[in-house]
């Protein structure tokens, strides 16, 4: 037998490798798509925002900070932020909350009934976003909405006084949590699920209420998935699109604003400038989520 296969440490590194192996190949699918369709497409942003064009044709690095300076100095830059900005404040705690309470009222009664709702509430997922923004129209409209009397007795006769700046938060929020708040209901409603049984009877014998079990146990124990919503939610918002699009209200967000500078103007520089800017803004914040919830702690690091 060699001296190096009787080391004593030399099944014990190998049985690490072994281990490690494992995750890394499922990981390895993801990491494929990610380099793909996420860093590359990121990196050759990165290209265009520095590019020149002529011809329509891009001259990489010829432009300097040409393209970054169109893009800030434009007036309607800061405004689509700020619009954004204020879409945010009423969608993300009107989305997170809301999915949360109807995720722990269907897990506080399972049964037939939480299968029912469960349903109800992931149809509207399973269509096109699109789809549901004009059917939000058409719903939101009091000349065609089913609820015309609740909407004339808040005041509004037509479209044009339920579609004003003022509202577009509210409205898009709305048209938003009705089209994904089914996906993320199914999946803290399976994670509540999987929460130790013994646990939750052990908090109602020491004499807790639904709601302490609800606060001090079931949210704690899913605030990783929290934090993924938080994640995902403020990313898509801030990317937010088809609702003004449809609305017909130009330049709106960030996102509108890149696709005028890319489809109307023809300057794609400035196009990716902006989405850079988006991205930028999205890092930051799943950094600041990851950071501050403890997203990727296990029992191992936390001890």
């Amino acid at each position: 037998m060699s001296a190096l296969a009787s080391h004593p440490g030399v099944p014990q590194r190998r049985k690490r490798r072994l281990n490690l192996l494992g995750p890394h190949l499922f990981v390895l699918p993801y990491a494929v798509v990610l380099l793909i369709f996420g860093v590359a497409p990121a990196l050759y942003a990165l290209a265009m925002s520095f590019a020149r064009f002529v011809g329509g044709k891009p001259q990489f690095f010829q432009a300097g900070l040409r393209n970054y300076t169109i893009a800030l100095s434009d007036t309607r830059f800061l405004a689509s932020f700020e619009h954004v900005g204020r879409y945010l404040l009423v969608s993300m705690p009107v989305g997170v909350i809301g999915v949360l309470i109807m995720a722990l009222l269907l897990n506080a009664r399972p049964g037939r009934i939480a299968l029912f709702f469960r349903t109800v509430f992931f149809v509207p997922s399973a269509f096109a976003g699109p789809a549901l923004v004009l059917l939000a129209f058409f719903v939101l409209n009091p000349v065609t909405s089913p609820f015309r009397p609740l909407l004339l007795a808040m005041g509004l006769q037509t479209s044009t006084d339920v579609y004003i700046d003022d509202n577009y938060p509210l409205l898009f929020t709305i048209m938003g949590f009705f089209a994904g708040a089914g996906s993320w209901v199914a999946i803290f409603y399976g994670a509540l699920n999987a929460i130790s049984k013994e646990m939750l009877e052990a908090a109602v014998m020491d004499g807790c209420s639904s709601v302490q079990v609800a606060w001090f146990i079931k949210l704690p124990t899913i605030l990783p998935y929290i934090a993924y919503m938080l994640i995902l939610v403020f990313a898509g918002n801030v990317q937010l699109f088809a609702e003004p699009q449809l609305a017909n209200v130009a330049d709106w967000s960030p996102n509108q604003l890149a696709y005028s500078y890319a489809f109307v103007i023809g300057n794609f520089g400035a196009s990716a400038a902006i989405s850079l800017a988006m991205m930028l803004i999205g890092l930051v914040a799943a950094t600041i989520i990851i950071r501050y919830t403890g997203f990727y702690q296990t029992d191992a690091t936390a001890s």
